[in-house]
């Protein structure tokens, strides 16, 4: 496991970390279809906190697109590097993320957020932070849709409803299982949104979440239970 520092200069205040955002904001790719599902490597990230001992533990699992196999793992624990302000999440996880995917033996290929890209209330959540800070594809997959409305889709899998801010589209409301809740699927950085759904049933043959997500989520927690900083 990586142990991880605060960078120096990292934002300490809303300001600092707003302005950081609006600076990052420029860098989203959205003109990109991204790689074929199907293909290569995905990879889930996830974070785990424990509060008590002030540590935020990230994972990183590497899938082959085609079979849903474990390619590769690595985890990163650090200090928690931000306070709680809702819609600055990333700024106390991102350290920690970046150096669990840094960590890994092979190329992530796309990286699938336990969260969002666009569908976010300044269109720069954390799938966009991390694709714009690596240069990989990325895409944000949530159990919750925020603050944004949408219709209820239909109730087959595959069935999908915009994710809406008003009038703008930031997302969709996907069912991956017949009859189960929707996820919230976003575009983080050099993905099309068609795409992004398309990754996402295909990562969720069995279950509602990408598979990616559940072995990051289950990876993380475990390594917070060993972890020491």
């Amino acid at each position: 496991m990586t142990t991880v520092r605060i960078p120096a200069g990292w934002p300490a205040t809303e300001e600092q970390a707003l302005a950081v955002q609006d600076e990052l904001r420029g860098g989203v790719v959205l003109d990109e279809t991204g790689p074929p599902p199907g293909t290569g490597h995905v990879t889930g990230v996830d974070v785990a906190y424990d509060d008590a001992r002030d540590i935020v533990v990230a994972a990183a699992v590497v899938l082959d697109a085609a079979t849903l196999g474990t390619v590769a793992e690595a985890t990163a624990v650090g200090r928690v590097s931000f306070p709680y302000v809702p819609g600055l999440l990333a700024f106390r996880e991102i350290p920690t993320v970046l150096a669990a995917l840094e960590a890994l033996p092979c190329a992530p290929g796309l990286v699938v957020c336990d969260g969002y890209g666009l569908a976010h209330p300044r269109r720069f959540g954390l799938a966009s932070h991390l694709g714009v800070l690596t240069g990989l594809p990325a895409i944000g997959v949530a159990k919750n849709p925020f603050t944004f409305t949408h219709d209820d889709p239909g109730p087959a899998r595959g069935s999908s409803s915009p994710l809406l801010a008003g009038t703008e589209e930031v997302g969709r409301a996907l069912r991956t299982r017949d009859g189960v809740k929707p996820v919230y699927v976003s575009v983080g950085h050099r993905v099309s949104i068609d795409n992004a759904c398309a990754h996402t049933l295909a990562l969720t043959s069995g279950y509602r979440l990408p598979e990616s997500t559940r072995r990051a989520d289950a990876l993380c927690r475990r390594a917070l239970k060993e972890a020491q900083v």
